[in-house]
Parts: C-alpha cells; sequence; structure tokens
C-alpha cells in the first residue's frame, strides 16, 4: 500500500480503527474499500488475520498499557478524519483514548463508537453478540417456522447489517456535517438500534394490521406459498418470491397450476397451507437443476438457493464479479459501485514495517519518527513477532 494508492469517494479520508472483532472491523473495512487510509491498531500478539474483513489496511500491535503507545495513538488520532472504536462503554476513557481525549487535539474529529446495547442505557455495559441483540429487537421472534423455535439468521442482521454497515454510515454522515460545520461529533452506532431500524417495514405492517406477531404467518416469513423456499428432488432447493400478481400467473403457469381453482386467490391465507403442500410436492419431482432450467428466462420470481461456494459461479454474479477470486480467495467485491469514483479492486491486509511507515506518513508522522516508534516497540509490526 503506498501513499494516494487508493481510489474511491472517500480517498483522502483517513481513519483510525481502535481493533476489535466482528462489527467494527467491517465497517472499517467498508471505509477502506471506498478508499479511505485506515491505520488499524491491535492489542498483543494473536492479532486478528482474517482475509476479508481486515483487507484493505494496515495492522499495528500497541500496548494500551505503554503511556508512550497511548500517546502514540493520539499523534495518529491527531491527523485522522474519523475513529472507529468498539470498546465497551467506558473503556476507550479509561485508556485515555475517548472522544474529550481525542477532541482536545482534534476538533474536527468525527468518533465513531460501535456497541451492542448503545453508549447508554441499563444494559450498556453488559455482554452480548448479534443474537442477543437480535432478541431483544423482535426479529429474532419473527424468524422460523410457525411450529418451531426462532432460528438465527446467521449473524447479518445485528452485527453486519444493523452493527457495522450503520457505523459505517453513520461516519460518512458526520464527515458530511464536519465539511460543513468544521467541527467533529461522536456517532453512537447502537446494534440494537440499528437492527430495530431495519424492521422499519414491518412495525409500519404490524401498526396497520398488516402483520401477525408470530412466526410463519405473514407474506414474508414464510407462510405465504409464493414466498418460500422448496426442497427438490435432489435435496437442494429453489427460492419463490413472485408477490406480484403477475409474476404469481407466471410462477403458476410453470408449475402447470394456472388454471387449478385451489389457486385462484393469491391472497387466501385459509388456503396457504392446502397450496404450499400441493406446490412443494411438485417440487420434489424433479432436481434444483431442472427446476432452475424450468424457470429460466421467465419473470416469476424463482431462483436457486445456491451454496457459499456456488454463488460466484453464478453466470449474473460472475458478469458483475460482486463475488471474485481476489488474493487466492473468493471474497465480496467493494460495494455500492461509483459511475464518477469507482474504487480500487481490495488489497490485502498489510502488517510489514514499510507499509505501516507509508500509512503514518499520510497521518503525518515523518518516516523518522515512524521508524523511532517502530524500532523501540512502541508500535509494532506484527510480521516482526515471529
Amino acid at each position: 500500500m503506498t501513499k494516494n494508492s487508493k481510489k474511491g469517494p472517500l480517498a483522502g479520508v483517513r481513519v483510525l480503527e481502535l481493533g476489535g472483532i466482528g462489527p467494527g472491523p467491517f465497517a472499517a473495512m467498508m471505509l477502506s474499500d471506498m478508499g479511505a487510509t485506515v491505520i488499524r491498531l491491535v492489542r498483543g500478539q494473536g492479532w486478528d488475520k482474517h482475509p476479508i474483513l481486515n483487507r484493505g489496511r494496515v495492522t499495528i500491535e500497541v500496548d494500551l498499557k505503554n503511556p508512550e503507545s497511548i500517546e502514540a495513538v493520539l499523534t495518529i488520532a491527531r491527523g485522522c478524519d474519523a475513529v472507529v472504536e468498539g470498546f465497551r462503554p467506558g473503556v476507550a476513557e479509561r485508556l485515555g483514548l475517548g472522544p474529550k481525549d481525542l477532541h482536545a487535539l482534534n476538533p474536527k474529529l468525527v468518533y465513531g463508537r460501535m456497541t451492542g446495547w448503545g453508549q447508554d442505557g441499563p444494559w450498556a455495559s453488559a455482554p452480548g453478540h448479534d443474537i442477543n441483540y437480535l432478541s431483544l429487537t423482535g426479529g429474532l421472534h419473527a424468524i422460523g417456522p410457525k411450529d418451531g423455535d426462532p432460528v438465527p439468521p446467521l449473524n447479518l442482521v445485528s452485527d453486519f447489517g444493523g452493527g457495522g454497515m450503520l457505523l459505517a454510515y453513520g461516519i460518512v454522515c458526520a464527515l458530511t456535517n464536519t465539511q460543513k460545520s468544521g467541527e467533529g461529533q461522536v456517532v453512537d452506532a447502537a446494534m440494537v438500534d440499528g437492527t430495530s431500524l431495519l424492521l422499519a417495514m414491518t412495525h409500519g405492517l404490524l401498526a396497520d394490521g398488516s402483520w401477525r406477531d408470530e412466526r410463519g404467518s405473514n407474506m414474508l416469513d414464510g407462510a405465504a406459498p409464493f414466498y418460500r423456499t422448496y426442497r427438490c428432488r435432489d435435496d437442494r432447493h429453489m427460492a419463490a418470491g413472485c408477490v406480484e400478481p403477475q409474476f404469481y400467473r407466471e410462477f403458476l403457469r410453470v408449475l402447470g397450476l394456472a388454471d387449478d381453482l385451489l389457486f385462484a386467490d393469491q391472497h387466501d391465507r385459509t388456503r396457504w397451507d392446502e397450496q404450499g403442500t400441493r406446490i412443494a410436492a411438485l417440487f420434489a419431482t424433479r432436481t434444483r437443476a431442472e427446476w432452475e432450467q424450468a424457470f429460466a428466462d421467465t419473470e416469476a420470481c424463482t431462483t436457486p438457493v445456491l451454496s457459499l461456494s456456488e454463488a460466484h459461479h453464478h453466470p449474473h454474479m460472475a458478469a458483475r464479479a460482486t463475488l471474485a477470486e481476489h488474493d487466492g480467495i473468493v471474497q465480496p467485491m467493494p460495494a455500492p459501485r461509483f459511475s464518477g469514483t469507482p474504487a480500487s479492486a481490495p488489497e490485502p491486509q498489510a502488517a510489514v514495517a514499510s507499509s505501516i511507515e507509508a500509512a503514518l506518513a499520510e497521518v503525518g508522522l515523518s518516516a523518522e519518527e515512524a521508524s523511532r516508534l517502530i524500532a523501540a516497540g512502541v508500535l509494532a509490526a506484527p510480521d516482526r513477532r515471529g
């Protein structure tokens, strides 16, 4: 990674990442993908080498119990535009790296904080994970079969959608305001807040009586026969999402059910179970590949359920390079896409001294000072730790 080598709408933005796990690194990855220079500081040996979440930025080891290391972090922060911090509330303040400490040195700094419960409230300091945050928002209650238990949707909703993506969005919003006002601020990104925000449409449907507050009873939670998955003869699956009437008619046509009176009223909930049983029996007669061919070039909104290892081979995904083999592994490419300021292809995580020195130079440290701090072990290149 060399100075000014990155491209994208955030090129020139400098970010300090106080290394954490999951949503914090994901937010920093998103900022880096869009061209920001991100310096990632981690505590101690055994640093996280995740090949995708940590891509596109340098990693530096620091001992946050060492006052000289804290001073070095403050120096780096002085030359940055934003901070990504994911400690429990109060930890950064005890280290001398809280918002007041950094704003005293850099009033324009946007200080982004990533937590599960938020900076205040009775549970602010409690531990938790995606499933816990999702459970308190009502989202987990709504996901799963009607007669079964709630099913965690990986950790996509709270950690990454309601967490890391919310933080990246918040930081960019705050940076936009800083351009106008000249003042920085704190971004309190809580996963319970972001997850609740993702449920905006569901809350609206609940409020107007269109949503039943029980699993497997609604159009979008697997109850509707036109919005669910079906097992094929080879135990693979197809996904039907033919919500609109014209797409539903096409779905029935392909299945040979267009003239069956059982399916005349798409939204007759009293018939959903019977309809679903009939459709499931039909899908079970062919393989996924055969059904994929049957639905090809139709507008039935019915698609194969691909595995993670299959997804990047699909013609559409391959044509857009949504997932691509890069640096020896398949990974998602930067998104969204910009016509005027396209992002560079993501670079691997850098942890060598030369890359660290180049990144530190971008935030105002001279080559001599950077070399001195690394030589003294105040800032350590992980590759030199064996």
